[in-house]
C-alpha cells in the first residue's frame, strides 16, 4: 500500500488563524458545516485521547457523504498504529503526538499493504478493483 497520508511532527503543525482552516471538535456534527465546506481548505479533527475514535467517523462523513476534497488533518493524541486506519477513513494528514518518531510510521503502511473491503479512499472492494 502506498502511503498517501502526510505525516507531520507537532512542530510542523501550524494553526495561524487562517479562515480557510476549520477546527472541528470531536463531538460536532460534520453535517452541520456542509454549507460552508466550499470555503474551507483544511479541517482539523481532534483526538483528545487515542481511545476516543469519533474523529474517524467525522472524517468518513466529510469524505464520503459530503464530498470534501480538502485536507482532513488528525490532531491531538495521534499514534503511529492509528495512521493506516486514519488514511482509510479519509484523513489526508496527521500530526503525530509529541515524542513520536515519524520515520517509524512507514512500517505500519508496509505491514498492512492491502485490504479486502473498500474504504473512504478506495470505495470499491478489493475483488472489484480490476473490474
Amino acid at each position: 500500500m502506498k502511503k498517501t497520508l502526510n505525516i507531520l511532527s507537532a512542530e510542523e503543525h501550524i494553526h495561524d488563524g487562517d479562515p480557510k482552516v476549520l477546527q472541528l471538535a470531536n463531538d460536532a456534527d460534520p453535517l452541520a458545516i456542509e454549507v460552508c465546506l466550499a470555503d474551507i481548505e483544511r479541517i482539523d479533527l481532534h483526538f483528545p485521547k487515542f481511545t476516543d475514535g469519533r474523529a474517524y467517523s467525522q472524517a468518513f462523513l466529510l469524505r464520503r457523504r459530503l464530498g470534501f476534497t480538502g485536507d482532513i488533518r488528525a490532531t491531538g493524541d495521534v499514534l503511529i498504529d492509528q495512521l493506516v486506519q486514519m488514511e482509510r477513513t479519509g484523513f489526508s494528514s496527521a500530526v503525530l503526538k509529541e515524542g513520536v518518531d515519524a520515520s517509524d510510521a512507514q512500517r505500519q503502511f508496509d505491514r498492512f499493504n492491502a485490504f479486502y473491503q473498500g474504504d473512504a479512499v478506495q470505495p470499491a472492494p478489493h475483488f472489484a478493483a480490476g473490474a
